[in-house]
């Protein structure tokens, strides 16, 4: 499989899908985390919710004088361009992604995803409940929580352990034992009905 596995996270600055102010990064080769990166975003509006500061620690004053996203994309579309990209709670990140994307009126990446909420769910049972943290320590590692790279190579973790788990030499014959789907990246168009 010539596509690489990139796990991904997002933190924002409040409720809005497209305030991105950090992103995770965590390339996994061969089963090992080879690379993991971490950007500071300033979000289009510099508005943040004292809640989603008080969870990640990223306030105005942190990214103020950082690069807006767009600034930042041809950097990051590198590393998920062709790839498959893994995220706990995948419809969250990749959908602050696409928002982040049609703000800016960017083009979209090639590339498939796949969610580790729902892989873990598959390859352990009986978990209290399948939050990353959770899942984390269960599987014993610890990391930053909400620190978008710490969360980001948690979730690379989480494939790593499955395929150890489940002996698996790659992800594509993990994705056949958990009957776990990749969903191909594309814009949401929404059709309004009556």
């Amino acid at each position: 499989m010539s596509e690489k596995l990139v796990a991904i996270d997002f933190e924002t600055a409040n409720e809005k899908l497209s305030s991105a102010c950090s992103l995770g990064i965590a390339i996994i080769e061969n089963n090992v985390i080879v690379k993991s990166i971490q950007w500071l975003i300033k979000p289009p509006e510099m508005y943040f919710r004292p809640f989603n500061t008080n969870l990640h620690g990223i306030s105005e004053k942190i990214v103020e004088k950082k690069p807006e996203f767009y600034r930042l994309w041809p950097t990051i579309k590198k590393h998920l361009e062709g790839n498959i990209i893994l995220a706990h709670n995948a419809s969250f990140d990749t959908e602050v992604l696409r928002k982040l994307l049609d703000v800016y009126q960017l083009e979209y990446p090639e590339l498939s995803y796949a969610c580790t909420v729902i892989l873990s769910r598959k390859v352990w049972k009986g978990f209290e409940n399948y939050k990353l943290s959770t899942v984390a320590e269960n599987l014993n590692f610890t990391f930053r929580h909400h620190n978008a790279k710490e969360d980001a190579m948690a979730c690379a973790n989480i494939v790593i352990e499955a395929e150890k788990k489940l002996k698996t030499d790659n992800f594509k014959e993990l994705l056949k034992k958990t009957n776990l789907k990749t969903v191909r990246f594309e814009r949401h168009d929404f059709v309004s009905i009556g």
